[in-house]
C-alpha cells in the first residue's frame, strides 16, 4: 500500500551538514588512533570526486553553462570544462 502523503524533501543545506558532520566525525575517528580506517577514508575522495561530477553532468544536461558552474565552484569556466568536461 503507497502513503497520498508527499515525501519530505530533505533540503539540500540540510543535507550537506549532516554529510560534513558524519565526515569529521569519521576523521576525528581515524585521527584516535583508527589506523585501519585511514585507507577507508582516502577512499570516500574518490567517491566525492564522482558524485561531484555526476552533479555537474546533470547541471549542463539540465541546460547550466560551465561559466554558472565553475562561478558556484569559485573557478573559472574554463576550469570547470577542463576538469569534467568530455573529452575533446
Amino acid at each position: 500500500m503507497t502513503s497520498k502523503r508527499p515525501r519530505r524533501r530533505v533540503e539540500n543545506d540540510e543535507y550537506s551538514a549532516l554529510v560534513r558532520r558524519i565526515l569529521l566525525a569519521y576523521a576525528r575517528r581515524v585521527g584516535d588512533g583508527d589506523l585501519e580506517a585511514l585507507a577507508l577514508i582516502t577512499g570516500l575522495a574518490d567517491e566525492i570526486d564522482t558524485a561531484i561530477a555526476e552533479a555537474v553532468t546533470g547541471l549542463r544536461t539540465r541546460g547550466y553553462s560551465w561559466a554558472e558552474i565553475g562561478s558556484r565552484l569559485g573557478i573559472t569556466r574554463q576550469a570547470a570544462q577542463q576538469r569534467w568536461g568530455a573529452p575533446g
